[in-house]
């Protein structure tokens, strides 16, 4: 029996999706989980052999627990279900030693057929998230640029980016300038944006 933990934070989806993996013979869902924090905590709990989790959670998202899990509970294979990934989204999640990519569009037959892939030590990446990946190319990005833009990204004004990164204003002006001239947007939150987007954040 595959042992299994569903992490997404539409209730809705999440139990429709343990309802359906219920009517497979070898499947049984061991834990639920609506945020990341919570899929970590079930995790370490129920020892699971497969996480499926949604890219997007509040907290931690479906990546940072995937990598957390490779860690902390090294026997459980990570999977994402997304409905709204970025290009690069995939990049990052292979990084985070993730073994199944799939969109949400997915049938519930083929996700248990998708589990069963990567409970046995397979990947199975969706071939259209893999086609965008390629297409998404590498972050023109430096490490600081990509830094400030990710502290950007929830509307923080300048004074306070540059408090919690301990540099000056102009220092962090500079940085999501020089950010926004490479990726062509107009101002630090599109380019912030456009950078998540793309899997560079």
């Amino acid at each position: 029996m595959i042992r299994v933990l569903l992490a997404d934070d539409e209730h809705l989806i999440r139990g429709a999706l343990a309802s359906l993996l219920a009517l497979e013979d070898d499947i049984t869902v061991v834990a639920e989980a609506g945020t990341g924090d919570e899929a970590l905590a079930m995790a370490r709990a129920h020892r699971p052999d497969v996480a499926v989790l949604d890219m997007r959670m509040p907290g931690r998202d479906g990546v940072s627990v995937a990598a957390r899990l490779r860690d902390e509970v090294p026997e459980c294979a990570s999977m994402i279900v997304t409905s709204h990934a970025g290009a690069g989204a995939l990049k990052q999640a292979l990084a985070a030693g993730v073994r199944g990519f799939v969109p949400k569009t997915v049938s519930a037959r083929r996700l248990a057929e998708i589990i069963r892939t990567v409970h046995t030590d397979g990947r199975y990446v969706d071939h259209e998230l893999a086609a965008d990946a390629i297409a998404a190319g590498e972050s023109p990005l430096t490490p600081r640029e990509a830094e400030m833009l990710s502290l950007a990204e929830d509307g923080a004004p300048v004074a306070e980016i540059a408090s919690r990164a301990a540099l000056s204003p102009g220092t962090v002006r500079n940085y999501l300038s020089a950010a926004a001239a490479k990726l062509g947007a107009e101002n630090r939150h599109v380019a912030a944006r456009i950078a998540r987007e793309r899997g560079w954040l």
